[in-house]
């Protein structure tokens, strides 16, 4: 049995779902786990913040009495949507998680910045977090750097490259081919017909649903099953892979203060040598589980957009990293670089 004292939650809340996670501070052993595959609910006060504690505390509960313990001392919730309509989790949930699991410490956090804790520790460098958005987050680990951040602004506005952006243009080439239109893909029309039925009434199925990215993301890895014979596929991912590498290389130079751009990695000097001027670069997300059909023109844009880049192996999941987020916060370790909007440190 571990002590209460020394137990940290990790939550993470995506759009795939939400997942919960309990651990010692200090690590040892794999954490105790929940998941369900519902994510928390937007409206138009953003983040529902009472319908994601409706998953989290009974979830933590069960898991606190698996722990033989009945509070937990330091919390990290990392949630997607929480830079731009995190104004009701902000408000909710610190005193909830107190009140109902005795909560001492805690972190409010975009999902991208546990999903950079997960992939990469607490080292500089650059994440890429895709699954059905997609967002790049970079960092020196200095206060005066903060984090860079690259996209990640919703299916309507942005996360180019990523599924429900993939999946959004599947179905377009799928019409295209319906309509007679240039451009189209009547093996990506074939596989609508059998993933969603007739397309003409693909609109009346996809538009009215609260879930839409989700929906449009489920008709990616049928982009990825179709690219390998259909050069339509094929070329949606390669577009694809170039914006999520366009992401990378955003924030992994240095900052330029002149300008308050982000200036590209200069040339290694025969001082510096190369390893001075490579920023290391991870990928973490269910999207790369498609595999070479989108790895494959991944790496060559990385190589053309990022030539210095280091690619290197994800750590562990989001869901690692909102936990590393807690038990470094618990243990006054935290090198991350707090900010307002992606690292809030409420307590």
């Amino acid at each position: 049995m571990t002590p209460a004292a020394d137990l940290v939650l990790g939550v993470d809340s995506g759009g795939s779902g939400i997942r919960v996670a309990l651990a010692p501070a200090q690590g040892g052993g794999p954490p105790l786990t929940w998941s369900c595959p519902s994510p928390a609910a937007v409206g138009a006060a953003g983040v529902d913040a009472r319908g994601l504690l409706e998953h989290v505390l009974p979830s933590a509960r069960e898991l606190l009495a698996r722990a033989g313990a009945d509070h937990c001392a330091a919390a990290c919730v990392g949630a997607a949507g929480i830079a731009a309509l995190g104004t009701e989790l902000h408000a909710v949930l610190p005193g909830a998680l107190r009140a109902a699991l005795g909560v001492r410490r805690l972190a409010l956090a975009s999902d991208a910045v546990t999903a950079y804790a997960g992939a990469l520790g607490q080292r500089p460098g650059a994440v890429v977090a895709a699954g059905t958005g997609m967002i790049a987050l970079g960092t020196d680990l200095t206060r005066d750097g903060g984090w860079r951040r690259a996209d990640g602004w919703g299916h309507l506005l942005g996360d180019c490259g990523g599924g429900a952006w993939i999946g959004r243009a599947g179905l377009e080439a799928a019409m295209r081919a319906f309509d007679g239109r240039p451009g189209g893909s009547d093996t990506l029309l074939a596989r609508v017909s059998t993933v969603f039925g007739p397309p003409r009434e693909l609109p009346g199925l996809l538009y009215p649903r609260t879930d839409r990215p989700a929906v449009l993301a489920s008709f990616a890895p049928e982009v990825a099953r179709c690219a390998p014979a259909d050069p339509v596929a094929a070329r949606i991912l390669r577009e694809a892979a170039r914006h999520i590498a366009g992401a990378a290389a955003a924030v992994c130079p240095p900052h330029r203060p002149d300008s308050g751009r982000m200036a590209r990695l200069p040339e290694p000097t025969e001082e510096q040598g190369e390893a001075d001027a490579t920023c290391e670069v991870a990928l973490t997300g269910g999207l790369f589980r498609m595999g070479a059909p989108l790895l494959a023109p991944l790496h060559e844009e990385l190589q053309l957009q990022l030539p210095h880049a280091r690619l290197v192996a994800t750590e562990g999941t989001p869901l690692d990293g909102a936990l590393r987020v807690a038990g470094a916060l618990l243990t006054d370790t935290l090198r991350l670089p707090p900010d307002p909007v992606m690292l809030r440190i409420i307590c």
